[in-house]
């Protein structure tokens, strides 16, 4: 435990030093969350209708535009096969990179999203799903995510594939998001979606940093 903290304050302080490069997937989500409105014309309630589905879609392409250099530096460095051979656990040392990579770009679109939902025209009554279905959502994202980065970040022009090989998983998370806030600012109960959403964010949770750690081993060794 005191190594993955050790590890997460690396990762943040290293972040803090280049917090330029922070700053690009909220900049991203507020691009994409902007120019749909332009693109779909500027009526209120067209606006409301599809503000779940933009503010869900920005940021799952957030998501993605910083997943794929997630492991690949650590992989050409020597910094997984080093803490491979070490006495640390390297399951460990992937929920603390996951973990550090949701504070730095999670977090930051967490707190804009009310923001850009009400300047979507979306119900303030359904501000607090959205926060709630995006706290649940985007680790999942992410972790997620992170199976396609260890799996491809071997590779020398990966741009494409992470992508195609993680978009069938995100739509679920994608669908259940946007259709918990969708039916949120109806008026209606969003428990199942929420609960749904859960479900999968505790799948990915216990089962993605497995998959990662034996994704990067494989990687290390060839």
């Amino acid at each position: 435990m005191h190594s993955l903290f050790t590890l997460m304050q690396r990762d943040l302080r290293l972040a803090w030093r280049r917090r330029g490069e922070s700053y690009q997937n909220l900049l991203f989500f507020a691009m994409v969350v902007v120019l749909f409105p332009i693109a779909m014309g500027g009526s209120e309630a067209k606006l409301a209708q599809i503000a779940p589905g933009v503010l869900w879609i920005a940021a799952l392409l957030a998501a993605l535009m910083s997943m794929p250099v997630l492991f690949k530096d650590d992989l050409e460095d020597g910094t997984i096969e080093q803490w491979i051979l070490s006495r640390h656990s390297l399951i460990g040392f992937v929920w603390a990179r996951l973990l550090a990579h949701w504070l730095l770009t999670a977090v930051p679109l967490l707190l804009m999203a009310p923001f850009f939902a009400l300047a979507l025209h979306l119900p303030q009554a359904s501000l607090e799903t959205l926060l709630l279905s995006l706290l649940l959502g985007t680790p999942a994202l992410i972790f997620i995510g992170g199976i396609g980065s260890a799996l491809t970040s071997g590779l020398q022009k990966n741009s494409l594939l992470l992508p195609l090989l993680m978009l069938p998983f995100y739509l679920p998370i994608l669908i259940f998001g946007a259709s918990a806030v969708q039916v949120a600012a109806e008026g209606w109960s969003a428990a199942g979606q929420l609960y749904l959403l859960a479900a999968l964010l505790v799948l990915s949770l216990v089962l993605a940093p497995f998959a990662i750690a034996a994704a990067l081993r494989l990687g290390a060794t060839q």
